[in-house]
């Protein structure tokens, strides 16, 4: 038990610390169009951003891929369409997509190789709103059309489901079991099975536009939007049960993430009372509090983080509604500062950390007084109930001290 201490004290001392989010973005090298969704790995290393403008600024466009954190882009081979939303697995390998425009019919499409293949679902077409995938890309859920389309197999078999009534987003946890679904009708819906049953929340009453939902489910955004200049962020830290109001400024807020444990969030903004282009806005302390970010205001289409938090990622359809068409994708990344947990398990000691945006090695040292730290040989695995990466140790006949360095 002294040695466990020890070690948690020097996991302390290494890494512990809280890196505030610069304000500093970068335009990535992405062709201008019409985006209108992003979507990425958990580390944010392969980003998966739809064309078309979706629901309101439809213009048929193609899905890219990069692989390399935003630095380069490619097609992916999804056909052209009218694309609003997307959804990715922790390993960026299992994707889902769906298409719809005002009264036009669209699409559900999944792939299980990172976007190089599509495959149309054999789905009746719905006006699809909002998709959303558990962590390891198995379960899947579509809202369109007033119905709840759930695969369990990573699409290769859907079925329906009673939808919250007027649903218009869906957020899910890393399991896949718990839900989040916002409304038009100003309902926030949960569930705990699925999406077999719901909950509806009649605490507050929003034109909600877009959900997030952490790693576990138990932190909760929602924004209040579609053309209102008084819309509001809420938060719930307790899987929906109650929510409060942010202080964050209020705009019409079309765009919500959360990092995996629920403590980053940015959200961004546009169409509100004349003033087509909106600002984005980040937290680092579960909306506690909020700055804003030193980029152009804009038609924000969608927002996303890795899942630490450390990256975050906006996609918009222009820079007004003049220049639809001339959108672009943006990225600020940040070094994490991550810090680990260590438990007994085994007969040894569990190491984990939530699965960073930048790269580290976990490290070693039987000495403090020495600088003869060594790389730990055992492989990280990623949990896909949490999105923590794990390591298991021996336990150490002595004191042991780990830290996570950069390679």
């Amino acid at each position: 038990m002294n040695a466990i201490r020890i070690i948690s004290l020097a996991v302390i001392i290494f890494c512990g610390g809280f890196t505030t989010i610069a304000q500093t973005w970068t335009q990535t090298s992405a062709p201008t169009n019409v985006w209108s969704s992003i979507a990425c790995s958990a580390d944010g290393t392969k980003l998966f951003a739809c064309g078309g403008g979706g629901i309101f600024l439809g213009r048929a466009g193609p899905v890219y891929i990069s692989s390399d954190g935003g630095a380069t882009w490619t097609p992916t081979g999804a056909p052209s369409n009218y694309w609003a939303s997307i959804a990715s697995s922790a390993d960026g390998t299992k994707l889902v997509a769906v298409a719809g425009f005002s009264n036009m019919s669209g699409g559900l499409y999944t792939s299980t190789d990172g976007g190089s293949n599509w495959t149309s679902n054999n789905i009746a077409l719905q006006i699809w709103r909002s998709v959303a995938s558990s962590a390891n890309g198995s379960n899947l859920f579509a809202i369109g059309g007033g119905q709840l389309f759930i695969s369990t197999n990573s699409g290769a078999n859907w079925f329906s489901q009673v939808a919250p009534a007027g649903a218009w987003s869906i957020a899910s946890s890393a399991d896949g079991i718990k839900l989040v679904a916002g409304s038009q009708n100003g309902k926030i819906c949960i569930s705990t099975n699925t999406g077999t049953t719901w909950i509806t929340n009649n605490s507050i009453s929003i034109m909600c536009w877009s959900v997030a939902s952490s790693a576990d489910g138990k932190m909760l955004a929602v924004v209040d939007g579609h053309g209102s200049p008084f819309g509001h962020v809420y938060t719930s830290m307790d899987f929906g049960t109650t929510w409060v109001t942010n202080d964050v400024p209020q705009w019409s807020w079309q765009n919500v993430a959360l990092s995996a444990d629920g403590t980053k969030m940015i959200a961004a903004g546009w169409f509100s009372s004349g003033n087509p282009t909106g600002p984005i806005y980040a937290s680092t302390n579960s909306g506690l509090t909020w700055f804003s970010n030193s980029i152009p205001n804009s038609v924000w289409n969608g927002v996303v983080c890795s899942a630490d938090g450390n990256k975050l990622m906006a996609v918009s359809a222009g820079t007004n509604l003049s220049s639809l068409g001339k959108g672009s994708i943006w990225i600020l990344q940040t070094t994490p500062a991550p810090s680990m947990t260590i438990a007994p398990a085994n007969g040894g000691l569990a190491i984990s950390w939530v699965v960073p945006s930048t790269n580290f090695v976990l490290q070693q040292n039987s000495d403090l007084t020495t600088a003869n730290w060594s790389n730990v040989i055992n492989l990280p695995v990623l949990n896909l109930t949490n999105l923590q990466n794990q390591v298991t140790v021996p336990a150490p006949a002595g004191s042991s001290f780990y830290r996570l360095k950069t390679p």
